[in-house]
C-alpha cells in the first residue's frame, strides 16, 4: 500500500528540495509584490492582511516548551511575513491562553489584530466569558469578538453593540462553519449591523459564492473564510500530482497557495484564516497573499483543473 504524502514532503517536492525552509523573508521568488495584500475593513477602510491564522485543534497545547516552541515561530513567522489576524474561541481549549502568552513572550501583541467568539448562552455568562477570553488573549479593546456559531446570537449582538460603543470591542461578527446556517447568515447581515461575518469557503465548497459573498459586499461587511482547505481533504485529491505551469501567471507555489488563492481572488472576502502549527505551513500560506491573484477567468480553469483530477 502506497503511504500518503505528508503536506511538508508535497511542499518540498513542489518548491525543490530542501525549498520549504528557505523562503525569502518577504516575498516569493519572482513575485511583483514584496508585501502582503491587505483589504480594507468594509465598515472603516481599515486595511487588514488577507492571510490570517486559525487555532482551532493546533493550539490546544500544554505548557511544555517542545509543545509551545514550533507554535511561537508560527506567531513570529506571521507577523514578520506581514499578517496579523488570529483566530480563537474559548471553544478552542487552552488556545486563547497560548496565543495570549506566546504573543507576549514575542512583544507582538500590539502587532496582532486578536479575534475570538463568545459561545455561550445568556447576557451574564456571555459578557463573564468576553471578558475571560480577552483577559486569556492579553487583548484589551478586543479587535474582534464574534458570536460563535450563532448561539444565542440575538443576546451577545445587543451586548456587543453596547460594547463596542464603550470602546471595548473594536468590530463586531457572527460566525458559523456548516452550509446550513446560511441562511441565518444572510438574515443577520441584512438586518443587524455588524462589521464582519465568519463562513465557510473553498474551490470545493463554493455556496457561499452564490449569496452569502455578494450580499456581504452589498451590505459592507468583512468576510473572514475558515475550511480553506477542508480539513486537509484537499492535499489528499492532489497527491503525487505537480503543479500546473500556468500557475505562474498568479505568482503561485504551491497547492496551498493555489487553494488561498482562489479564495482570494474573489473580492468580496477580507481574510483568510487557515491554521497550522508548523512554521514552514504558515509561511506557505501566508505567501498566497503575494503577487499576483487569479482573475474571474483563471478561477474558472483552476476550478476545471480541480475537477479534472
Amino acid at each position: 500500500m502506497r503511504t500518503p504524502l505528508s503536506r511538508r514532503t508535497m511542499l518540498k517536492r513542489t518548491l525543490g528540495a530542501g525549498a520549504a525552509l528557505a523562503f525569502a523573508p518577504l516575498a516569493p521568488t519572482g513575485s511583483p509584490s514584496a508585501e502582503v495584500h491587505t483589504r480594507p475593513i468594509p465598515s472603516t477602510g481599515e486595511p487588514l492582511p488577507c492571510v490570517g491564522l486559525g487555532t482551532w485543534r493546533q493550539f490546544d497545547v500544554g505548557t511544555s516548551s517542545e509543545a509551545r516552541e514550533p507554535l511561537k515561530e508560527v506567531l513570529r513567522q506571521l507577523v514578520a511575513l506581514g499578517g496579523s489576524v488570529i483566530d480563537s474561541s474559548p471553544m478552542y481549549g487552552r488556545a486563547e491562553r497560548v496565543v495570549g502568552a506566546l504573543s507576549a513572550e514575542l512583544g507582538l501583541t500590539d502587532e496582532i489584530f486578536g479575534a475570538t467568539k463568545v459561545w455561550t448562552r445568556g447576557r451574564e455568562k456571555g459578557m463573564e466569558q468576553m471578558e475571560r477570553s480577552m483577559t486569556r488573549m492579553n487583548q484589551r479593546p478586543m479587535d474582534l469578538m464574534q458570536v460563535h456559531n450563532l448561539v444565542d446570537w440575538e443576546t451577545h449582538l445587543d451586548t456587543l453593540q453596547d460594547w463596542k460603543a464603550q470602546g471595548k470591542v473594536r468590530y463586531v461578527g457572527v460566525t458559523h462553519y456548516t452550509l446550513g446556517a446560511f441562511d441565518d447568515l444572510a438574515h443577520i447581515i441584512q438586518s443587524r449591523n455588524i462589521d464582519f461575518v465568519q463562513l465557510p469557503y473553498s474551490i470545493q465548497t463554493r455556496r457561499a459564492e452564490e449569496r452569502l459573498l455578494p450580499l456581504a459586499a452589498e451590505n459592507e461587511v468583512g468576510v473572514i473564510v475558515n475550511g480553506p482547505f477542508e480539513g486537509g481533504s484537499l492535499f489528499g485529491r492532489v497527491e503525487g500530482i505537480p503543479l500546473p505551469d500556468w500557475t505562474s501567471s498568479f505568482d503561485c507555489e504551491s497547492w496551498a497557495q493555489f487553494f488561498l488563492k482562489y479564495i482570494l481572488g474573489h473580492e468580496a472576502v477580507t481574510c483568510v484564516i487557515p491554521g497550522t502549527s508548523d512554521p514552514d505551513h504558515l509561511q506557505d500560506n501566508v505567501r498566497a497573499g503575494y503577487g499576483r491573484l487569479p482573475d474571474s477567468d483563471t478561477r474558472s480553469r483552476m476550478r476545471t483543473a480541480l475537477q479534472d483530477l
